[in-house]
């Protein structure tokens, strides 16, 4: 077995333990209220971080407008409560509009 196959059986492995853990301990640890409010802020860090780097940066510079704007819109659209698709489609539209018209 090479060491790529190895790798990828010990993540799948870890992955399914995540996943098992929580069901498994559900009810029987209780974490402290501070506690759970910095796992929810931490979450919340964590994607809005992901949130950042997929939609300001590609090949390690700046994406350019048409992006952002696109990621602005949409989040405009799901802080109104839009239908998803109306959310996806406004934020592609706008994103490929202003690519259409030369905004990079």
């Amino acid at each position: 077995m090479s060491a790529t196959v190895a790798m990828i059986l010990a993540l799948a492995v870890g992955t399914y333990a995540f996943r098992l853990v929580g069901p498994a301990l559900h009810g029987r640890i209780e974490l402290p209220g501070r506690v759970q409010e910095l796992l929810s802020a931490g979450a919340i860090v964590l994607l809005t971080a992901l949130l950042a780097t997929g939609a300001l940066t590609e090949g390690g510079g700046f994406a350019g407008w048409a992006r952002p704007t696109g990621v602005l819109v949409g989040a405009v659209l799901a802080w109104r409560k839009a239908p998803f698709v109306v959310v996806v489609l406004g934020a592609a539209g706008t994103a490929a509009v202003l690519r259409a018209v030369g905004v990079a």
